[in-house]
């Protein structure tokens, strides 16, 4: 079971890899979403994905005797799960801002690589306007 997820975990990175080196904002984004999911399932298959017992010591033993599953990467999951989800809507609205500034979402467009000049940036001078 474990060596399928390995080579799943391995799909989806390859995925997202070439999803993010495609050029194009939205691909880059579900490739981010995609990299985030094979990252949780690549911590919760290292924390075992069989176990028989609960990790319950017994009463005349100082350590487990028995392997069994652990909690902790399955608590990180759920908290990567939140943090993920949080930087997806950012992710989400950033490319929603971008696309109404610059009307593309190509990352090899010349509109996505100038810098708006409204006056608003500290060093910016204000166009001037030609005397009647």
């Amino acid at each position: 079971m474990e060596g399928a997820l390995a080579g799943l975990i391995g799909l989806m990175f390859a995925a997202s890899i070439y999803l993010m080196l495609s050029g194009v904002l939205v691909r880059f984004v579900f490739g981010f979403a995609l990299a985030s999911n094979a990252v949780n399932l690549l911590i919760f298959t290292a924390g075992r994905l069989e176990h028989d017992r609960p990790p319950l010591i017994a009463p005349d033993a100082q350590t487990l005797s028995i392997p069994v599953a652990n909690a902790l990467p399955q608590a990180l999951i759920l908290t990567a799960i939140v943090i993920g989800f949080a930087m997806l809507t950012f992710l989400l609205v950033l490319l929603y801002r971008t696309y109404a500034e610059t009307g593309t979402l190509d990352a090899d467009d010349p509109r996505l690589m100038r810098e708006a000049d409204d006056g608003r940036s500290p060093g910016a001078v204000p166009p001037q306007k030609d005397p009647p």
